[in-house]
């Protein structure tokens, strides 16, 4: 069999699920007509080493470092018997088979413990109300996480799940020290990995292999199969593209990168990748290749065939995963943080709404690259065939968008089309914190299977929003989250420290909003990072317009994308890396969250500036929103009940109606005058599911002889009805 193209993703991403680059481009192949083949090196290689086989040949390896070893490292390999014995069914736990293995696992009598249990009593109260099921992935992660350890302390210093020698590869100004690795002996990992890539080869026979890095932690494992392609399939044409080519090798020049692959494609890989096909097949010229780099005459050469258009998304196709082992990748919960945990725990079936980023303003961004730059939306029609086309094709309903920032008209539009189907899915995705996401649309959103948003509330501090052009305010930010708290969709926030000029008290500050955020209740997750300056952002290509110095490197000729900087009017903010992390982590499990917050930390803080209830003030702030003609609404509830009964007062008699509303959980009952309540039940049981105009509900309502329609439409009794289902759009 011969194939035109071999997509890999070498090691590490994720475990539980595919990285989507492969899949997205299989999908687009297809539809030109180019035969592809498809592989995750990653699994296959952690599957590899974590067997029974795989871990005889780790503890044969690690013999010779047997003197050198710690107290944890020597615990392991003096339990090896134990580890060989119980991988195998281990992993077929994680990977979703023999689930009574639960019981075992979670009493902790089965698997043997090292260095990374040592912490297990410290969460033990995180565990408290979970279930047998997920405390044993928890201590199975911990044991994998043990034995991942022990590899990296005998055999293979750059081994890790989701990463692999990623420290040689980030923001490598000179290719010196990648290419002094990859001129040294093969590691215990690369042998197990170079094993899987031959097979791949022998049996496919590709034209060209296309390596996908979207990290600096695939980057190594990428060029040492690139390497080992060319020095025994010397036929064989090597393609190095994704993410970290994007953002770090723009502007490369180091010929001896060429060494180990053939052509450096930028962007997304669409289009360079068809063209390069049919460069390779002598169906066109090298003027024609698209976004491509190639070595010659010993220098790097850059064609961006500005003539070749790109890939529109609608032409893109659906995102195909054959070949990849679905069924073999395995749901591990690593870390307590929720929205990590969502992240690293079961299948997800990837896709996108809309490329690039509708806002495209941040200052710390990479604004100016495609991936961010070039906004295009996809239809809701078209996002709904794919998701039924991956749900027939994979069985999986759960799907995570993974857009720069999911539109909120989008958002809604889409729900509205699940809504019609019929469909049952989950789905969660990244946002702004913008006023668009409504108390309405954010039930709207749950009702089509939204679980989860993640948003970046940053810096959490007005000023320095408004430096970064977020385009938000904090208490923006807090009433849109107890939007979707409300609704029921947990909300994860990005948070920064360290951006220029942010003083000591604005760090304090900051944490002290997200604190207030935790304490009513309007946040579930989030994560802090140290401020990066990166190349393509405008505090990158610009530091002194924030009052910021970039301290130069040298000329770069391979990577170039974090920079060092001075900031001389901001804090000293790296010391402040472990408070935050461990303040944070207790506020998402309830703990602490009253304790000042200069207790976090070893060292003097200023007290926070902001008034203690300034959150819980933002929420209370409630704006109108008055309603139009050209309002439109949705009805998403159940038949409407009526009844009509009889009143009386001091001799009086007359008929009322009480028009039931029944929920999956409660009901809702309004009462209204007999021809208004038979009204309300034959507008909305006619309307169900299909979007209307306030107008034409008002038409409706006066072609049934009844009046003052805003009085009844805009009165309090109509307004609790959003918990039944009646939504504005």
């Amino acid at each position: 069999m011969s194939v035109d193209i071999l997509l890999i993703t070498p090691p590490f991403t994720q475990l539980n699920t595919p990285y989507p680059a492969t899949a997205y481009l299989k999908g687009f192949l297809g539809t030109q007509g180019i035969r592809s083949v498809q592989a995750d090196l990653g699994i296959e290689t952690m599957l590899c080493i974590f067997s029974r086989d795989g871990l005889s040949k780790v503890f044969e390896t690690a013999a010779q470092q047997e003197s050198q070893m710690d107290v944890a490292t020597r615990r392991v390999y003096s339990n090896r018997g134990l580890y060989l014995s119980c991988i195998d069914e281990t992993i077929r736990f994680l990977q979703g088979c023999n689930p009574t293995l639960a019981h075992r696992i979670a009493a902790r009598n089965l698997l043997p413990e090292a260095g990374r249990f040592e912490m297990l009593a410290d969460l033990d109260w995180a565990f408290g109300t979970m279930g047998v099921q997920d405390k044993a992935r928890h201590v199975a992660t911990l044991f994998l996480e043990d034995m991942s350890d022990f590899i990296r302390s005998t055999v293979d210093p750059w081994f890790g799940f989701t990463r692999y020698a990623e420290r040689i590869a980030r923001s490598a100004a000179s290719f010196d020290t990648l290419n002094q690795a990859l001129q040294a002996p093969e590691t215990l990992t690369d042998e197990f990995m170079l094993d899987i890539l031959r097979k791949y080869i022998l049996e496919n026979n590709p034209l060209l292999v296309a390596l996908s890095v979207p990290f600096p932690g695939n980057l190594y494992a990428a060029l040492r199969c690139g390497k080992w392609i060319r020095e025994n399939c010397p036929s064989v044409r090597i393609a190095l593209g994704g993410g970290y080519a994007n953002t770090e090798l723009r502007s490369v020049s180091d010929p001896r990168l060429f060494e180990y692959i053939d052509y450096l494609t930028l962007d997304d890989g669409e289009a360079p990748l068809r063209q390069l096909i049919q460069y390779l097949r002598g169906e066109t010229g090298p003027e024609n290749l698209k976004r491509t780099s190639r070595r010659v005459d010993e220098k790097v050469e850059y064609t961006e065939g500005r003539h070749i258009p790109d890939i529109r998304q609608a032409e893109a196709g659906t995102p195909d995963y054959e070949g990849l082992p679905l069924e073999h990748y395995i749901s591990a919960i690593e870390v307590l943080n929720p929205m990590h945990r969502l992240w690293s725990d079961g299948r997800w079936n990837k896709l996108t709404m809309a490329h690039g980023c509708y806002w495209g303003k941040c200052t710390f961004c990479d604004v100016s690259l495609d991936y961010i730059a070039r906004y295009e939306p996809l239809t809701a029609t078209l996002i709904c065939d794919r998701m039924q086309e991956l749900t027939e094709k994979t069985g999986v309903t759960g799907f995570h968008f993974v857009d720069e920032a999911a539109p909120p008209s989008l958002m809604k539009a889409l729900s509205v089309e699940i809504l019609r189907r019929g469909m049952v899915v989950s789905w969660w995705t990244n946002i702004r914190f913008e006023n668009g996401f409504t108390r309405d649309l954010c039930l709207l959103l749950a009702r089509a299977g939204c679980i989860g948003v993640s948003g970046g509330l940053e810096v959490a501090s007005d000023r320095l929003l408004t430096l970064i052009q977020k385009g938000i305010t904090v208490g923006q930010v807090a009433r849109v989250n107890r939007h979707f708290t409300e609704a029921g969709i947990m909300v994860h926030a990005y948070l920064m420290y360290g951006f220029p000029t942010q003083t000591d008290q604005e760090t304090i500050d900051s944490m002290e909003m997200v604190r207030q955020m935790f304490e009513c209740g309007v946040l579930q997750s989030a994560f802090w990072h140290l401020f990066t300056m990166t190349a393509h952002s405008p505090v990158g290509k610009d530091p002194a317009a924030f009052q910021v110095g970039r301290q130069e490197v040298g000329q770069a000729v391979f990577a170039i994308n974090d920079l060092e900087h001075d900031d001389p009017l901001g804090a000293e903010h790296a010391r402040y890396a472990y408070g935050l992390a461990k303040s944070l982590l207790n506020w998402m499990h309830g703990h602490g969250i009253d304790q000042p917050l200069h207790r976090w930390f070893d060292f003097p803080t200023p007290r926070p500036s902001v008034p203690k209830d300034v959150i819980r003030q933002s929420l209370e702030a409630v704006a109108y929103q008055p309603t139009t003609s050209s309002t439109r609404w949705i009805w998403l509830g159940a038949a409407p009940m009526l009844s009509i009964v009889g009143k009386s007062k001091k001799g009086t008699r007359w008929e009322q109606a009480e028009v039931r509303f029944e929920t999956p959980r409660d009901n809702v009952v309004i009462r209204t005058e007999p021809k208004k309540g038979r009204w309300l039940c034959d507008f909305l049981s006619g309307k169900h599911g299909e979007p209307f105009t306030q107008a034409a509900a008002e038409a409706d309502y006066h072609n049934a002889g009844l009046k003052d329609f805003e009085g009844f439409w805009d009165n309090r009794p109509v307004h609790t009805l959003y918990r039944a289902g009646l939504l504005r759009l």
